[in-house]
């Protein structure tokens, strides 16, 4: 007997490795990608009331990973609104085990107040102060003391630097099988001179720092079916899937 649903993920398999050499589906994605961050696109949406700021795809990329590592802790950098921390905590509330660690050196009064107060908060804890710090380091790994699968995700500061040191700091946390995710990758493929304003650019950005950290780390490679699968995405490059 054919299996039906094992015959459609091969052929979604299959159009998906695919759309990496179509042409006219990269340069469409592209140009949606340039002129929706522009247009600030990730800023129109929320989940369960808080704004999440990132891209629908992205969203659907981490739904998809959480589901299949099932991940005792999920590590993030950087809180703003607190929307993603609150999306990442009702997937775990659906599988039912699970806890989400926010990092953050500003956390605002008015932020903290409305995570503090969601349905979702039973399973998010925050600490304030720089993802880099030694003080805020050894409070991350007493959460994940215990852990047999976490997750983390990078979405504070951009600059090259930053994201590099982020990188060396929190990859030793991720489980095998596992992702470390860095947001915002996107800004290399951006045009020059497009974020103004900004410590980040092209050339000192999330991508450069992934690209660095994995000429000196083998135990991670960019999982780039997912890149394929989103094509709109402001993390082209930046899942980090852990396979030593």
């Amino acid at each position: 007997m054919i299996n039906l649903f094992e015959e459609f993920k091969q052929e979604r398999e299959e159009r998906i490795n695919s759309n990496g050499t179509n042409t006219a589906l990269v340069d469409a994605a592209k140009a949606f990608n340039i002129e929706s961050n522009k247009a600030k696109y990730s800023y129109n949406f929320s989940w369960m009331g808080r704004p999440i700021i990132q891209y629908p795809q992205d969203m659907i990329a981490m739904q998809e990973i959480i589901w299949e590592v099932k991940p005792d802790l999920i590590i993030e950098t950087g809180i703003a609104h607190g929307g993603s921390l609150v999306y990442y905590a009702s997937l775990l509330e659906v599988i039912g085990n699970g806890q989400v660690l926010g990092i953050d050196i500003d956390v605002r009064a008015h932020n903290r107040k409305a995570i503090e107060e969601h349905p979702m908060k039973k399973r998010i804890e925050i600490i304030e102060g720089s993802a880099l710090d030694e003080k805020v380091i050894d409070q991350v790994k007493q959460f994940a003391e215990g852990k047999n699968k976490i997750l983390v995700c990078l979405d504070s500061n951009h600059t090259h630097a930053h994201v590099l040191e982020e990188l060396k700091l929190y990859s030793p946390f991720v489980s095998l099988n596992s992702y470390i995710v860095v947001f915002d990758t996107i800004v290399e493929d951006l045009p020059e001179g497009y974020l103004p304003g900004r410590a980040w650019s092209v050339g000192d950005n999330p991508k450069t720092a992934v690209y660095e950290f994995l000429k000196e780390n083998d135990q991670f490679v960019i999982d780039k079916s997912i890149d394929n699968k989103l094509l709109i995405s402001v993390t082209p490059h930046g899942y980090l899937k852990r396979v030593k």
